[in-house]
């Protein structure tokens, strides 16, 4: 997404684009009210005036050796400075209008003909990737195991009811060394109902177990969990693998058919238990 603000403030007084509609580079969105703008560079370009004909006319007599050299300094300077006045109110008038910075759809446009906008405020959010795609953050540690290409699911809290299956497009080069992640890039097909802002959870497929053994993530405590055996609960020693909030592999120290105490961190006692099964 792509913000399109002023970078001064003023009254909307245009509006030529719309959500929906694609936009081409250059092209004029939005005008701010500029009358105060232009009156401004017309008093600014009336002292340039008088100043150039001052500066002019000691020019003059400097040449002549009639005038001390920093009665023409000063008026070179109060030119130069007049000038440069002229310069920046003219940028600053360039500003009340707002440019398409490149070929790009409109998602979404604020304000209203009339009101006054701030200056930095978004007029108009532009999508200019021609294709949707979802920027995950991986942790450092995962970042090995991930490559273009990879099969990716996607869960969204807008379809909660579907997963949505995609790949892996690229792992941005460089990572956020307080977040300590990396920034991966899944693509979405051009029929995706996902719209831009929803919120998602990716899950990047790095590797195929058929017959993983999986257990509440609770139920793992210091990489021990309480497995029932002979009507004893048994402090067990276990190896885990892949894991998410809800659900950690267990590679090593279970077979399928066990039962487990629900709460790892709890101590055995009439607490709920959860049964493995094949599956």
């Amino acid at each position: 997404m792509l913000p399109v603000a002023p970078r001064v403030g003023g009254r909307l007084l245009v509006l030529n684009s719309d959500e929906h509609v694609r936009v081409r580079k250059g092209q004029v969105l939005a005008r701010l009210e500029d009358t105060d703008v232009k009156s401004n560079i017309a008093q600014l370009q009336a002292n340039a005036v008088f100043a150039k004909n001052d500066l002019d006319r000691y020019a003059r007599l400097h040449r002549e050796n009639a005038i001390a050299v920093q009665i023409y300094d000063r008026a070179l300077a109060s030119w130069e400075a007049a000038a440069a006045a002229v310069r920046q109110a003219k940028a600053q008038a360039g500003y009340m209008t707002l440019l398409a910075p490149a070929d790009c759809e409109v998602i979404q446009r604020d304000g209203e003909i009339g009101q006054y906008i701030a200056a930095n405020v978004p007029i108009f959010w532009l999508s200019c990737h021609p294709q949707l795609r979802i920027s995950a953050l991986a942790d450092e540690e995962d970042v090995s195991l991930l490559h273009p290409g990879q099969a990716v699911l996607i869960r969204a809290d807008a379809f909660p009811r579907r997963v949505f299956q995609s790949r892996v497009t690229e792992i941005t080069p460089k990572g956020d060394a307080i977040g300590r992640s990396y920034r991966v890039r899944i693509e979405l097909p051009a029929d995706t109902p996902l719209q831009i802002g929803m919120t998602t959870e990716s899950n990047i497929i790095v590797r195929k177990n058929d017959r993983a053994i999986l257990v509440p993530a609770k139920a793992v405590a210091a990489d021990h969990v309480w497995r029932i055996a002979n009507g004893m609960a048994v402090w067990t020693p276990v190896v885990s693998g892949a894991k998410d909030n809800d659900w950690v592999e267990i590679v090593d120290g279970l077979k399928a058919n066990d039962t487990l105490l629900i709460d790892g961190n709890a101590k055995p006692g009439r607490q709920p238990k959860f049964r493995l099964t094949e599956p």
